[in-house]
């Protein structure tokens, strides 16, 4: 009977969730090469090729597929036979700028869940700002937000967001009349960001729609009620950044930080993991 390296295993299921043998390696604290050598050898035990390995692109080939949801079960079980004596259930409350995340949010609670089965985990979301003051006065573990200045020098970047003027792809507008905005609710620094650029070009606007996160803005973009100044990793399937085709001016990046009092190696190895994850949804 063949023995499978369950370390292995869950570095090949953390592969195939996050699409990237570098998010795999952040999650599990160790280096590229040493995941895609463990996956060499489970693929060599089995006598199966898992994974199809592109420069741009990593994805399942049919016997990866295959295997998958078994490599689930299997580190589910482990996961379950370890915790077994009794392990302590933790709470970890994260707050959550409203333009960190979209569609992708189930794949990080997935990703979490699948890390620390014995996690409760609390997310807010609400604007940057509101996020830092509650980290600040002690209210949360974590902060992960945007950065729109230099104020703060603590924080780790996790990745570089770059906004676009994101609409529908039948979305109509004609240079000279008021471009249709779908924004947050003031204050939000986004919302500043857009209509500032928008005010410098000289490019007349009005607000059509005002949201409360990147759900209800998405659908009115999707709906082709307006456009919006979107992170374009967050931005609705199926939007595109008009920007060049209308002559919007170019938006400017943000850094996405992660803020975090957490010192004991397993918190930090959650707050890993759910950086490498949100790390992945990155186009």
């Amino acid at each position: 009977m063949k023995t499978l390296d369950v370390e292995a295993v869950q570095a090949f299921v953390l592969v195939a969730d996050l699409k990237s043998f570098t998010r795999a390696a952040e999650a599990m604290d160790t280096t590229q090469s040493a995941v895609s050598l463990k996956i060499k050898r489970l693929e060599d035990g089995l006598g199966h090729r898992l994974l199809e390995r592109t420069p741009r692109l990593v994805r399942l080939s049919a016997e990866g597929n295959l295997f998958l949801g078994s490599a689930r079960s299997l580190v589910a079980a482990h996961q379950s036979a370890v915790g077994s004596f009794g392990v302590e259930r933790r709470r970890l409350v994260v707050g959550l700028s409203h333009h960190i995340v979209g569609a992708e949010l189930p794949l990080l609670l997935k990703r979490m869940s699948s890390a620390e089965p014995a996690l409760v985990m609390e997310m807010r979301v609400a604007a940057s700002r509101e996020i830092l003051d509650d980290f600040d006065r002690g209210e949360l573990d974590a902060a992960i937000v945007l950065r729109h200045d230099n104020s703060r020098r603590d924080g780790e970047v996790i990745l570089e967001e770059g906004f676009g003027w994101m609409a529908a792809s039948d979305f109509e507008y004609r240079p000279g009349e008021r471009l249709r905005l779908a924004t947050q609710a003031e204050p939000c620094h986004v919302r500043a960001m857009a209509v500032d650029a928008l005010d410098k070009a000289r490019i007349p606007w009005t607000e059509v729609f005002v949201g409360g996160g990147i759900t209800t803005i998405g659908a009115a973009v999707s709906a082709g009620l307006a456009v919006a100044a979107l992170g374009r990793r967050v931005a609705p399937p199926g939007t595109i950044d008009v920007g060049p085709q209308f002559g919007l001016p170019p938006l400017p990046s943000r850094d996405v930080m992660l803020y975090s009092s957490l010192t004991d190696r397993q918190a930090r190895g959650t707050l890993r993991a759910l950086s490498a994850a949100i790390r992945s949804t990155a186009r």
